[in-house]
């Protein structure tokens, strides 16, 4: 039977629930079977309201785990970004990866012989992933950045670093993307106090 887990209050970085939340018992999909398979270690959490599946992964094996999703077929990286959890929770990094490949697939089921689509359904949707790797918001804010294996994350983790402060080591970048570089705390972090003045410097 499949060890319970708690989505995104008991993931692998740690827990800011209580023992009165409910738990709940996520079978692993396909993807976390495939990882398993391999000897990737990771969570399973309860998919989001689209059915994707979702893993919780260690800061350090989220390189590994990308590359070998990539190999298999996960060659897109879709969006990146984070959230707080809120007061006493832990940030969050997250990645959704699409295979491609998939969607094309029944594209060419769809095609008469000539190419032409004619009746691809309504639902079909292309293979996606979703990773979470969860932090302490008063530990290490430090997660590898994806930008080797996806130039798309160039941006993503920047904007994430500026608004919610966590770092990714091995960006080429590593700057604030929105705010000036010497502004003062994350302003999308649930603990973040907005400064009363700004002074604005001449860009001249």
């Amino acid at each position: 039977m499949p060890e319970p887990t708690n989505p995104e209050a008991g993931a692998l970085a740690g827990t800011a629930g209580t023992a009165a939340e409910a738990i709940t018992v996520v079978e692993p999909g396909p993807v976390s079977r495939w990882l398993s398979a391999q000897g990737f270690g990771h969570e399973g959490l309860e998919p989001d309201h689209l059915g994707i599946e979702t893993l919780a992964v260690e800061p350090l094996f989220l390189p590994l785990i990308v590359a070998a999703l990539k190999a298999s077929g996960f060659d897109y990286l879709q969006c990146q970004g984070g959230y707080d959890e809120g007061p006493g929770g832990r940030l969050v990094s997250f990645y959704e990866l699409v295979k491609l490949a998939a969607l094309a697939d029944q594209i060419a089921l769809a095609s008469d012989p000539a190419g032409t689509c004619h009746a691809l359904p309504a639902t079909a949707r292309p293979e996606q992933v979703r990773l979470k790797v969860f932090l302490e918001r008063d530990g290490d804010l430090t997660i590898p950045s994806l930008y080797g294996l996806f130039r798309g994350a160039d941006w993503q983790e920047r904007e994430t670093f500026d608004m919610y402060g966590i770092h990714y080591a091995g960006h080429p970048h590593p700057k604030r993307l929105l705010m000036p570089e010497d502004w003062k705390g994350y302003p999308l972090r649930k603990d973040y106090v907005q400064p009363d003045f700004y002074e604005m410097q001449d860009a001249y």
